[in-house]
């Protein structure tokens, strides 16, 4: 081998050892990233919860808690709408199998986020609600087709797909499980 090809291979060996480092570096960032946005998404889905269960006065008065028999959807559901779904939901406003089903979606996806497992799960259940919300307020009002429901749901997309409870969370540990290698759904 001559002199000029071996020093265009450790020429050529250290480009790649800093792409790789400059790689690593990016991925890190962005896992830390992601494991922010998904502590946040979980935070929100846990208070909307327990400020609905317990009516703590923010966006709930505490007389329409629902440990005191407020339904925490006939307010948004009864006075939202106005499009093309509002007989639906109006007349899912109150129904108590409904409010079970929204309160279960709330703390399901804010319990999954917070501690970063069962993340999957989560996340398809956030889909689903942010979803259904936004197809409460169709058209959305400040443009036709995008809202923060659809940035929403799209945010919790790409956590659980990401798995972004394996940086600041238990999703490694949680994913070590025998159940859950078996049901990578779980993941």
């Amino acid at each position: 081998m001559s002199a000029a090809t071996g020093a265009g291979v450790g020429t050529h060996v250290s480009v790649f050892a800093a792409r790789d480092e400059a790689h690593a570096v990016t991925s890190t960032a962005v896992a830390k990233g992601l494991a922010a946005m998904r502590l946040v998404l979980g935070f929100t889905f846990l208070w909307a919860f327990v400020d609905k269960t317990f009516g703590l006065g923010y966006a709930t008065p505490s007389e329409n808690a629902w440990i005191s028999g407020g339904s925490p959807t006939v307010g948004y559901l009864s006075n939202t709408p106005s499009g093309p779904l509002e007989g639906f939901y109006h007349a899912l406003a109150g129904q108590w199998w409904v409010d079970v089903l929204f309160m279960l979606g709330l703390l399901a996806v804010g319990v999954t986020f917070v501690l970063g497992i069962g993340i999957r799960l989560g996340a398809a259940v956030g889909v689903l609600l942010y979803v259904m919300m936004w197809t409460v307020v169709l058209p959305p009002v400040t443009n036709p087709i995008i809202d923060e429901h659809i940035i929403g749901a799209l945010a919790v997309l790409v956590a659980g797909l990401a798995l972004a409870g394996d940086t600041w969370g238990l999703g490694r540990w949680w994913g070590s499980l025998e159940l859950v290698k078996r049901y990578p759904i779980l993941r």
